[in-house]
């Protein structure tokens, strides 16, 4: 499997593969290992936040590689406690990832649950000296991006939420591309149940597992994915969904979940 047969949407300033490897939760030696796995299997996206506390371990993997930087789209994100101390734990985070730049840079949470505009005028800052190419926001509420928007300017390029099938909204997805924004999905699996038989029907139409299906969906709908897995096998398994296509009507069958 390439990398190149993992399907992209457009930001501002470069393109993101749909799936990709999260690490929330993976610790140590353990997380070195996932995300080198990922990348031996051809992942060209990983995902990763200061607050995980293991940038320097996705750093030593990343490193180990004889790669081309530019091979892998990597995000780290802001602690919504170090509002006011943005460049210095953006540089922070790029010593300990052994890169010069990310992809993405997202705030992590809305500090002390306030937009804060004048975090988003830092990460603006870092994207025109060119320490990041995009910037974004993670579990921001609509009306919070519109108050950065109306503060700056500029829209985040993704918002990094919850979503599985369970939470699927039509309406926040559509509120979110008005405004050009990616929406970006974590715990795709937590909060759906994978053994509905809606998902178990689809997942035997094509030969595949209720996980593949739930990935498939968010590939579809063009929603980025970040799957966490620490085993190997298991993350063989997250980026064996480019094989198979949901159609119009199983997808409105997954759609049809929300909320239940």
């Amino acid at each position: 499997m390439t990398p190149a047969l993992i399907p992209t949407t457009s930001l501002p300033n470069g393109a993101m593969p749909l799936l990709g490897l999260g690490t929330w939760q993976s610790e140590g030696n353990e997380a070195e290992l996932a995300v080198a796995a990922a990348l031996e299997l051809g992942y060209t996206h990983i995902d990763t936040a200061t607050g995980y506390g293991n940038e320097a371990e996705v750093g030593r993997a990343l490193s180990g590689r004889d790669m081309d930087r530019d091979a892998v789209f990597l995000t780290t994100k802001l602690p919504p406690d170090h509002a006011g101390r943005e460049r210095q734990t953006l540089m922070e985070s790029l010593a300990a990832l052994h890169t010069d730049h990310l992809d993405l840079w997202l705030v992590h949470w809305p500090p002390n649950k306030q937009a804060t505009p004048a975090t988003w005028e830092q990460f603006i800052a870092a994207r025109e000296e060119g320490l990041v190419r995009d910037i974004g926001v993670s579990n921001y509420s609509i009306a919070q991006i519109d108050e950065l928007i109306a503060a700056t300017g500029v829209a985040p390029a993704v918002n990094q939420i919850p979503w599985s099938p369970g939470d699927y909204d039509a309406d926040l997805v559509a509120e979110h591309e008005r405004r050009g924004v990616r929406v970006e999905g974590y715990s795709p699996f937590k909060r759906t149940d994978l053994d509905d038989p809606v998902l178990t029907g689809i997942a035997e139409a094509h030969g595949v597992s209720t996980r593949q299906v739930v990935l498939r969906w968010h590939i579809d709908h063009g929603v980025v994915v970040i799957p966490k897995s620490t085993n190997p096998e298991r993350i063989r398994q997250n980026l064996d969904v480019l094989g198979f296509s949901l159609s119009a009507d199983e997808l409105a069958q997954i759609d049809g979940l929300g909320g239940r």
